[in-house]
């Protein structure tokens, strides 16, 4: 895309043009997690049992996805405002040097999650019939940490130069490999959860590889450069204090996912906890849908807001919260009426499918409050506002969802569906005060203009 359609080109069909790949990548992302578990939960005689530890894991995948988006969920809109204003020096020095702490904390993640991999499982509440699933899943995939943090970490680097389709490609040739490599590790060599495990990490390999090979060809317009990976504290810094929202909300979704699961172990065993696995995987269905949908917004809202076209930024938004109304309020609708149907497409056991449709009505009842809080609090991220985002991140998880959880079982009978509840009150909370928030704030922060 010529980089001028951000500053031109109607809103509409400009966000469209983003926001599709960005959508179509990030639920082809989403695959690479679903079809292990759809292959696992269908294995025959151990399919129930390998889902819900292959679950267990979900904690660890969430503070890997954390870091990895933690340098450039922050960056991209730093650098989109700098391309925005005709500085890409100072742009490809953002690129350069989210790429090295990226790398570094690649490293260290590895080392912790491989070696301390036992004692966290049995922390998130793995079973002696769950724990050897969840380990052999668990120590493979993360020897690709660093894979994954390329591919998370410096998509989003593509997408802000109006690159949607090379962003989108980034993903959707690493799940096709995974979905063609996946049933020939698990069933075809007898694998069965290492194979998943294997079939990713090879996957985002080539992902990593796609990425690299692109921003440091000739097609793109922000190159990362060997020259700008020397860490400069005033370039990352303000990079890593606006991803600190995105951060936050992902690391939490960790904390967030071993107290779900610590806390249905304990009232309601694995069975629970295997629904909440399944459950899990279709949320992230709206979730991730929605995260592609801002991040197109994302570059417009930013790109414009560095060049003062503030009626754009406004166009922009509207949109762009029209669009995540209207999806999330239809996916609570599939929700509340179909969950045997989503249940289904993880496990054939009969059993589990029926508890966890009869959970999730429960679970989604306030999903439909989540296009309000995503597009307010993603727009905050793309106008800058470091504090702000953060705040509202950690209002909904950890101020809000993990106590609730923890209070909830106390003062009601039934203690799992006490845990259930606790997601949707949150939900719809944290959406009011977000959607109250923005409203009060963003005419003030356009008015104030871009903070370099």
């Amino acid at each position: 895309m010529n980089k001028e359609k951000l500053g031109t080109e109607n809103i509409g069909k400009l966000l469209a043009s983003l926001a599709i790949p960005a959508v179509v990548a990030q639920i082809v992302n989403l695959l690479y997690n679903i079809v292990d578990r759809i292959y696992i939960g269908h294995i025959p005689g151990i399919g129930a049992a390998a889902l819900t530890g292959v679950g267990l894991f979900t904690p660890i995948l969430m503070m890997i996805n954390a870091f990895a988006m933690f340098a450039g969920s922050g960056g991209a809109p730093k650098a989109s405002i700098f391309f925005g204003a005709k500085e890409n020096e100072k742009a490809e020095k953002v690129i350069g040097n989210c790429f090295s702490f990226s790398l570094i904390v690649a490293v260290i993640l590895t080392v912790i999650f491989y070696v301390f991999a036992p004692q966290l499982l049995t922390l998130f509440g793995a079973s002696e019939a769950t724990l050897p699933y969840a380990l052999s899943y668990a120590r493979i995939y993360v020897l690709g940490t660093v894979v994954v943090l390329i591919v998370l970490g410096m998509n989003p680097f593509i997408t802000i130069q109006g690159f949607a389709k090379t962003s989108m490609l980034t993903t959707v040739i690493g799940a096709v490999i995974n979905i063609i490599l996946d049933p020939v590790f698990i069933f075809i060599f007898d694998m069965g959860v290492q194979g998943a495990a294997i079939a990713t990490v090879l996957s985002q390999t080539v992902g990593a590889l796609w990425i690299l090979k692109f921003l440091c060809g000739k097609k793109t317009i922000l190159h990362l450069k060997k020259e700008y990976m020397k860490i400069e504290k005033d370039i990352l810094m303000p990079c890593l204090a606006l991803g600190s929202s995105t951060f936050v909300m992902i690391s939490t979704e960790s904390l967030l996912s071993m107290t779900f699961t610590s806390s249905l172990a304990r009232y309601g065993g694995d069975i629970a906890v295997g629904a909440m696995t399944i459950i899990t995987s279709v949320s992230q269905l709206c979730t991730t849908l929605l995260q592609g949908i801002v991040q197109g917004g994302q570059t417009i809202i930013s790109y414009n807001f560095g060049a003062g076209n503030n009626d754009r930024v406004k166009k922009a938004f509207v949109c762009e919260l029209i669009v995540c109304a209207v999806y999330s309020c239809s996916f609570f609708v599939l929700m509340m009426f179909l969950p045997n149907v989503f249940a289904s497409i993880f496990t054939s056991d009969v059993a589990l499918t029926s508890y966890t449709a009869n959970v999730m009505r429960i679970y989604m009842a306030g999903i439909f409050a989540n296009g309000f809080q995503i597009s307010c609090q993603n727009t905050f991220v793309g106008l800058s506002q470091a504090k702000i985002s953060l705040f509202l991140a950690v209002l909904r998880k950890l101020i809000l969802l993990i106590p609730l959880i923890l209070i909830l079982p106390v003062f009601m009978s039934d203690k799992v569906f006490a845990v259930f509840l606790a997601e949707p009150v949150s939900d719809i909370l944290a959406a009011t005060v977000t959607t109250i928030t923005f409203m009060t704030r963003f005419n003030k922060i356009l008015a104030k203009g871009p903070q370099r």
